[in-house]
């Protein structure tokens, strides 16, 4: 991509701010008992990963003819299904309503490794994902993501950060949902973590609207670092949509700021229940 004006104020605008904005009081980190543990090793963990290599090698499979990625789509979603039921830990969604109707960016924080079968099975709808590059190197998780269509992201440097939220923009002017974790990784302490403006930047790229969404749970079912279930009942919050029409990528921050608002929010308003 030629390095004009415009890539160089982009790249820019997607830069991780400075220092972190309000954040939550951090969650007590999860304690698990020995008789939990076992029950993990022996029952959680080998379901979770026969459940995962079945359904990836059947998607893998699908890859073949599914040329539009809704057969494997549909497997992420009995996947997700299947993890959830395993954790125990059923999901309710609120505000369905607000999901939009045609492309969108998704935007939601990132708590556990739970949070994408939560996504899947929750959002009525075939979307695509925005994840770090790395990912395309794990066996079945790397293969479904190259053979659904899903966006990689290359944070090696500004230019290829740039180029990668060209690919996720040209996804949604093609109608495609996007999902996307703007804060990049898994919370370690629970708190709502700095969001890098990419997500915006895309929205506003193709004027699409961002919806904001809250994940409450899951990093109380699997934080970080903490391998062993804590079945729980979870939620998945929809915000109002945020339309981008109008706007210009110079309203990235801006509209990231926006999204973390409502999702920090609607976070604390949870746990203060």
């Amino acid at each position: 991509m030629p390095a004009t004006n415009e890539t160089l104020k982009t790249e820019e605008t997607i830069a991780q701010p400075e220092a972190p904005l309000n954040a939550p009081p951090e969650l007590p980190r999860p304690t698990v008992s020995l008789a939990m543990r076992w029950v993990n090793y022996l029952f959680f963990a080998p379901l979770v990963g026969l459940a995962t290599v079945l359904f990836g090698t059947i998607s893998l499979a699908c890859g073949v003819w599914d040329e539009n990625g809704r057969q494997q789509h549909a497997l992420a979603r009995v996947w997700a299904r299947v993890l959830l039921r395993v954790a125990l830990s059923p999901v309710k969604l609120e505000h369905g309503e607000r999901l939009v109707q045609g492309a969108a960016v998704y935007a939601s924080n990132h708590l556990s490794y739970y949070d994408t079968p939560v996504l899947y099975a929750k959002l009525p709808f075939q979307f695509r994902i925005l994840a770090k590059v790395a990912l395309w190197k794990l066996p079945f998780i790397g293969w479904y993501l190259q053979r659904s269509g899903q966006v990689p992201i290359d944070q090696s440097s500004s230019r290829t950060g740039v180029v990668s939220l060209g690919r996720g923009a040209k996804t949604l002017e093609s109608g495609m949902p996007m999902v996307i974790f703007p804060e990049g990784g898994r919370a370690f302490n629970g708190e709502l973590q700095v969001m890098a403006a990419g997500a915006a930047w895309m929205a506003i790229k193709a004027q699409v609207p961002v919806v904001p969404l809250t994940l409450v749970g899951t990093y109380e079912l699997l934080p970080i670092h903490v391998y062993a279930l804590r079945p729980r009942p979870l939620k998945l919050i929809v915000g109002e949509p945020i339309p981008t029409v109008g706007m210009t990528t110079r309203d990235a921050e801006a509209l990231t700021e926006r999204v973390r608002a409502v999702i920090y929010e609607t976070y604390v308003a949870e746990h203060q229940d």
